[in-house]
């Protein structure tokens, strides 16, 4: 089956795709039997911003599947199989409570990334997220929210979450990516003790996260004097903390004390952290 040109993709309409992502980007085409055979064999190898857009796009693949009388026996068992793989995967009563470090990674410049990959960004996204889920499971981390271009772990352990960074940003570094593009990610970590409902963390600590990954550059790994101090009693090792003061962080009331993450393998040298 010959791959659709950006010509020949621009001239379907968007009913010819399962998915539609908020950005507009297309996926799995289902135009023609041979295309609906090939997204019901790729549907688990797409990142989908939720598990809304995830539902939308299986069932446009199974109407689609039934309109040119393709019985998705494997599918629908693989789906099973999946769902209860993510159930269990996400169950909130199976998460870390207590004091706990969260991760939070974002894509750097992802809107220019998308603009110069077109549709190629789907599978740069993809790879990226591989990436980032096998140093998070080696280091006992909890996938626990994904959307857009963002990444939401938790860890028992805050040592494991910086080496699980460093990792990730490691690896990130010695990938080849299309057209020589450079796709780098920010990462914040902070240690607390959020509250966990039924579905999932909330808290303070979640906000703290998420502001420190907003004011770190790509391939920098930042953490607060929580996760500072939280490392310094697991003690990885080959791991050094450079202190970078004081920032205030937005919804927060008292600035706090950050650090740059630093190993080999890792840039550096990095221009002042941004504004939140």
């Amino acid at each position: 089956m010959a791959r659709l040109t950006a010509k020949e993709r621009a001239k379907l309409p968007d009913s010819a795709f399962a998915y539609i992502d908020a950005r507009g980007r297309r996926r799995l085409p289902i135009n023609d039997v041979a295309r609906v055979r090939a997204a019901l064999a790729r549907f688990e190898q797409v990142h989908f911003e939720d598990d809304a857009a995830r539902e939308r796009a299986r069932k446009r693949l199974l109407n689609a599947a039934k309109k040119f009388g393709i019985v998705p026996v494997g599918f629908v068992t693989g789906q099973l199989e999946s769902e209860r793989a993510l159930g269990a995967r996400r169950g909130p009563a199976a998460l870390p409570t207590g004091v706990v470090t969260f991760l939070m990674t974002d894509i750097e410049g992802s809107t220019t990334l998308l603009r110069r990959l077109g549709d190629g960004y789907g599978d740069v996204l993809d790879r990226v997220r591989a990436i980032q889920r096998r140093s998070i499971a080696r280091r006992g981390g909890r996938e626990i929210d994904v959307r857009a271009d963002e990444l939401f772990a938790v860890f028992e352990d805050a040592g494991a979450a910086v080496e699980a960074a460093v990792e990730i940003q490691r690896s990130l570094a010695a990938e080849v990516w299309p057209d020589e593009n450079r796709v780098r990610v920010r990462a914040g970590i902070h240690s607390g003790r959020p509250t966990l409902t039924q579905t999932g963390y909330i808290g303070l600590a979640v906000h703290t996260a998420a502001r420190v990954c907003t004011v770190a550059h790509g391939s920098q790994v930042v953490v607060t004097e929580e996760a500072r101090s939280a490392v310094e009693r697991s003690g990885p090792a080959g791991l050094r903390l450079r202190p970078l003061g004081e920032h205030h962080l937005r919804g927060l009331a008292d600035p706090k004390a950050l650090f740059q993450v630093e190993a080999d393998g890792l840039l550096a040298e990095f221009p002042p952290l941004r504004g939140d």
